[in-house]
């Protein structure tokens, strides 16, 4: 389980395919602190350490992650966001993030407001992946506010700090982004959708 709040910023050094699996090498000031096996939280993905450097960590991602996700799009020198599994006696200062990527989305906006940016995202709806204006929602792993939610539109406004210490200054327009929709809104969707039928 995450927050949604980026701990760090990790760069591929390197990827690797072996069969339908990709290994990827990410150098970050995270990797000296992690252990084998330990789940972090690749731009919203959940995935498992299973081998470590000096200062890199490296992390396998299966077919199934790979067509699910923006991971294939990744080249070596992208960043990613990081954040590793909540403790369970931490605050829980973004929402409930399972890092399990419910599918993706791509940029249709970027706009500058004199301190902030606004983003405007189209996702292809599902009756169990609701957005509701304030609600939560999570982008490459970062837990932000839903704002103006059509059936496939929503934007997000992105302070300073968020814009700075994540991924977020390198979307453009079309930049493919994972999307993991509010857990407690699918339990609900998926309870509702139980009794009408």
């Amino acid at each position: 389980m995450f927050t949604g709040i980026i701990e760090s910023l990790g760069v591929i050094e390197q990827i690797e395919q072996e069969g339908s699996n990709y290994h990827f090498t990410i150098q970050s000031s995270l990797s000296r602190e992690l252990k084998i096996d330990q789940s972090v939280s690749h731009n919203g993905v959940c995935l498992t350490v299973v081998a470590l450097g000096e200062d890199t960590h490296t992390v396998t991602a299966i077919h199934e992650t790979m067509i699910r996700t923006n991971l294939g799009d990744l080249k070596v020198g992208n960043t990613v966001n990081l954040e590793r599994a909540m403790l369970a006696n931490a605050r829980l200062d973004g929402h409930m993030v399972q890092g399990h990527v419910d599918g993706t989305g791509r940029c249709l906006s970027v706009k500058s407001m004199d301190g902030s940016w606004y983003y405007r995202f189209s996702y292809q709806p599902t009756p169990e992946h609701l957005l509701v204006d304030k609600g939560s929602v999570c982008i490459n792993g970062v837990s932000l506010t839903v704002v103006d939610p059509t059936d496939e539109e929503f934007s997000v406004a992105i302070i300073p700090y968020t814009y700075e210490h994540t991924t977020f200054k390198e979307i453009i327009l079309g930049t493919k982004i994972n999307l993991e929709f509010d857990i407690i809104g699918k339990y609900v969707a998926r309870m509702v959708g139980a009794y009408q039928k």
